[in-house]
């Protein structure tokens, strides 16, 4: 019987696979190994889960050929970032032939390849962040930072955070420096005590908007007027255009809000993407680069115009950013989203941007599409992580018979799952690129382009 558990096993990291393991091998026995990367040498301790060899404990004995020093005190504890000690050319190879790994494995072949896109911005990239407030070990001092690796209370200080720009280091440093003054404690979900629990920051890279949010439970005991002063009175780039203490006292590890007091300035910013402008509330989605969103809309946007469509549906529409891109020489653009705050932001940016061609629904996509009674010449699908619900995708597929569909996918796996379905009812990948939204972490955009191939023997695949 093989054994459970392994001790001081070593080996060289051969392979990878997405998001972040690299593959070992130790006398016969593979293992998953995440946070590894090809050619580095390590030792490691494995035990059994559910019939796979796995490790989280391991040490590096010798470093890969192309490893750099990590330019950031936290790496390796937070929880953020992975390939800060990997050139950037290195890690969009490696995104890149993940994806194409995937796609190959999935029998999804004879396509163009139009490789990988790279951020415009490497760092300082992200327009919103969400810290944690916790501890910098048991019993430790108060810390406001990125959850570290394997913990639930104790975080790692992101003062000096690679991704974000100097503007939300300042603010996150002010906002601890004033409660580690108080008396205030993070709150600590096991115990229920304590009230500090997030800080939501978002600034828009193109109109230089922040807008600040403390999240608290209503045990919370300091006035926050000083604290509003404080942040209005440092010195940044952009400017603060909302100070927001939210509420919550809910037990889950998670932003949320049982109430929203707006303490200074209004509860929104604006952001701009590719000649339109748009209203972004504390808990409207928007995709967290705007530089890299542009490249990805973009992309979406040229393999679209291709069909020089008339009659769009872009499911999964979001706030909308892309159908109102897509509504510049289409005739109508119809746009289903389950979240309704998201919808009326869609709507409340349409008529901002004076778009007039563009409507959304509130509704699951699976029910939304039986409101729809246009031939669409395109259909946009931008799922969220787990892809599209198969009886959603057979509807749409059999209901509209689009000659052409985008699909835009931030995660993959997802995409490959899909892809082969799509393709039982004649939908061909023409045309692939990768998009890197989020450097130095694993994720990474794919945008497809399908166009609908009739087979006399292409009957769908029953869901």
């Amino acid at each position: 019987m093989a054994k459970k558990r392994i001790e001081n096993a070593e080996n060289e990291i051969k392979d990878l696979i997405f998001p972040n393991k690299g593959i070992g091998e130790y006398n016969g026995i593979k293992a998953e190994i995440a946070n590894t990367l090809p050619g580095q040498k390590i030792r490691y301790s494995l035990y059994k889960k559910k019939g796979k060899y796995q490790s989280n404990n391991f040490e590096v004995t010798e470093k890969a050929d192309y490893e750099i020093e990590p330019d950031c005190p936290s790496f390796g504890s937070c929880g953020g970032c992975i390939y800060r000690n990997i050139p950037y050319e290195k890690e969009l190879e490696i995104k890149k032939n993940n994806v194409l790994r995937l796609l190959k494995n999935a029998e999804i072949d004879g396509f163009e390849f139009g490789g990988i896109c790279p951020s415009p911005d490497i760092e300082g990239y992200r327009n919103k962040m969400e810290f944690s407030f916790g501890d910098t070990g048991r019993e430790g001092d108060l810390a406001l930072g990125m959850r570290k690796r394997n913990s639930y209370y104790e975080v790692a200080s992101a003062a000096d955070c690679k991704i974000v720009c100097d503007d939300i280091r300042k603010i996150l440093t002010s906002v601890l420096d004033f409660f580690k003054k108080t008396d205030e404690a993070f709150y600590h979900k096991m115990k229920k005590t304590g009230s500090l629990r997030h800080l939501l920051v978002r600034k828009a890279r193109f109109t230089g908007e922040i807008l600040v949010a403390l999240v608290t439970t209503s045990a919370l005991k300091n006035n926050l007027d000083p604290l509003k002063e404080i942040l209005l009175s440092l010195d940044l780039e952009g400017e603060i255009v909302g100070f927001l203490h939210i509420t919550n006292n809910s037990i889950a590890d998670a932003v949320k809000a049982d109430k929203i007091t707006t303490l200074y300035g209004r509860d929104f910013f604006y952001e701009k993407l590719l000649g339109l402008t748009f209203k972004i509330s504390v808990f409207s989605f928007f995709q967290t680069n705007s530089a890299g969103a542009e490249v990805l809309y973009t992309t979406a946007k040229e393999m679209a115009e291709t069909a020089n469509p008339k009659v769009i549906f872009d499911l999964y529409c979001g706030t909308g950013t892309i159908a109102q891109l897509m509504s510049e020489n289409a005739k109508e653009v119809t746009g289903i989203e389950i979240v309704e705050e998201a919808v009326e932001a869609a709507k409340t940016n349409a008529a901002l941007n004076n778009i007039t061609n563009c409507s959304f629904i509130a509704a699951d996509v699976l029910k939304g599409v039986d409101s729809l009674i246009s031939s669409p010449d395109l259909i946009i699908l931008d799922p969220p992580r787990e892809g599209i619900n198969p009886k959603a995708l057979t509807k749409i597929c059999r209901n509209f018979q689009a000659p052409t569909l985008v699909y835009i996918s931030c995660k993959p796996t997802s995409l490959a799952h899909d892809l082969p379905v799509l393709k039982t009812y004649g939908y061909i990948p023409r045309k692939i690129t990768c998009v890197d939204l989020f450097p130095r972490t694993p994720h990474v955009e794919t945008v497809v382009l399908l166009s609908q191939q009739k087979h006399d023997d292409c009957v769908g695949a029953e869901q």
